[in-house]
């Protein structure tokens, strides 16, 4: 069964919080398991609708905010103000394409080292990073110069 891992993280979460397990909350972490990268509420809520139309917009936005409780689910905020959501994984840092949008995830062990050490000078108890470069993205740079 795809996502067995997650629905019974959710199971479980739902349990411990004394709160109903619904079909709907299921259906909601499934298709939003399927997706890769970001995807903003609306954006998931069509998705939903597509494949169950009775599910409404406030059902699909309370259960992001469940799933980002019971730790499945990351909301992110760019320049943007938009809210977009991502699954729950290894620590990434972001490039954040002021055109058009786009957001690639990335890793690097330099940054992560870097910050380690500056976090030791200091003596300093880091709880969370985040780390988000802006600028524009090589397919808007190209029609910057007139490319296709």
């Amino acid at each position: 069964m795809a996502h067995e891992l997650e629905q019974k993280a959710l199971a479980s979460y739902l349990e411990d919080h004394n709160l109903k397990h619904t079909k709907q909350r299921e259906a909601i972490l499934s298709i939003f398991l399927d997706i890769k990268g970001h995807i903003t509420g609306e954006e998931l809520y069509q998705r939903v609708r597509e494949q169950h139309s009775n599910i409404g917009y406030t059902t699909v936005y309370r259960t992001m905010k469940l799933l980002c409780d019971a730790g499945l689910a990351s909301e992110r905020h760019f320049d943007d103000g938009i809210t977009r959501y991502e699954i729950e994984h290894e620590h990434h840092d972001h490039l954040v394409c002021l055109r058009c949008g786009k957001i690639i995830e990335f890793e690097c062990q330099k940054i992560e080292s870097a910050q380690d050490e500056i976090v030791k000078r200091h003596d300093f108890q880091l709880l969370r990073h985040r780390h988000e470069l802006y600028g524009h993205c090589s397919e808007c740079q190209g029609k910057e110069r007139g490319g296709s």
